[in-house]
């Protein structure tokens, strides 16, 4: 087959296919092709931190979080692991079907080093079936609180990096509805969030940047930036947080002014950094 020039040459042409990236025919259309960019932006992103943390440890752990499909997890394994002898790839997933269907296209194309769980956030962090340390967490688009379980799972896990490309954040848009009217009366700042859809982006917004200062507080050193141009997609933020165990000095109080200042502070234990 042709080489298509978007593929790269080390990638596995049967993966791509079971993923349905690729037509039977080895195809790629152009919805196809968007998909495959975000991905490999995304793996581009994740290589630098990979084989920083190999410096340390021969034998790392990347555990993709509400991964769905399992589309990164498997890309990530094919282009980034399986050249090494060891280290491992798990897939932590609430839809037992879709968990099932990687497990078996795992062992279709022998990638035995990837485990796909059947677990929820809290049964992530305490299954005795993931390592107590991982490296790498990684959570793309994962929908709504999906990315703040993977942060509470990095948390616990003491993940050296989070890679995490939010989706679909509508929590702190709802409390913002809630108390809508208690805000009209203590801040004109809820002029910002009076209209229906700006509620809804200002929640998405304000989401990211509670999630960036529960990090730092954290001991996280913390990068926002695009994942892609926004041409090709709306859900285009990507936070990137690197452990160095030196937490911003105000970011918890930053935190909890800005619930409170909001009328948010029903979410403190959502973004809570311990």
């Amino acid at each position: 087959m042709t080489q298509i020039p978007e593929i790269r040459p080390n990638q596995s042409i049967d993966l791509l296919k079971a993923l349905h990236i690729l037509t039977r025919d080895g195809k790629l259309n152009q919805d196809s092709r968007r998909k495959l960019k975000q991905v490999y932006h995304l793996v581009n992103f994740i290589e630098p931190l990979f084989n920083e943390v190999l410096l340390q440890n021969p034998s790392p752990v990347i555990v993709d979080h509400g991964a769905g499909k399992s589309y990164l997890g498997f890309i990530l394994y094919d282009l980034l692991l399986k050249q090494h002898a060891t280290g491992q790839v798990i897939g932590i997933e609430t839809r037992a079907e879709l968990v099932e269907k990687s497990k078996q296209l795992a062992a279709d194309l022998h990638f035995a080093r990837m485990d796909f769980q059947h677990l929820t956030v809290q049964e992530s962090i305490t299954s005795n079936t993931i390592p107590e340390k991982v490296d790498i967490v990684t959570a793309l688009h994962a929908c709504n609180t999906a990315t703040d379980d993977a942060i509470q799972f990095g948390l616990k896990k003491h993940a050296q990096y989070m890679v995490l490309v939010p989706c679909c954040q509508a929590e702190v848009a709802e409390v913002l509805r809630q108390h809508k009217n208690e805000s009209f009366a203590k801040t004109p700042l809820s002029e910002i969030w009076r209209h229906p859809i700006h509620t809804r982006e200002f929640g998405s917004q304000i989401t990211n940047v509670l999630r960036c200062l529960q990090l730092e507080a954290a001991g996280y050193q913390v990068t926002v930036t695009e994942l892609v141009g926004w041409e090709h997609s709306m859900k285009n933020e990507l936070i990137i947080a690197k452990y160095t165990g030196q937490a911003r000095k105000n970011a918890q109080t930053r935190l909890a002014s800005i619930l409170q200042e909001l009328n948010l502070e029903a979410l403190q234990s959502r973004f809570a950094s311990e």
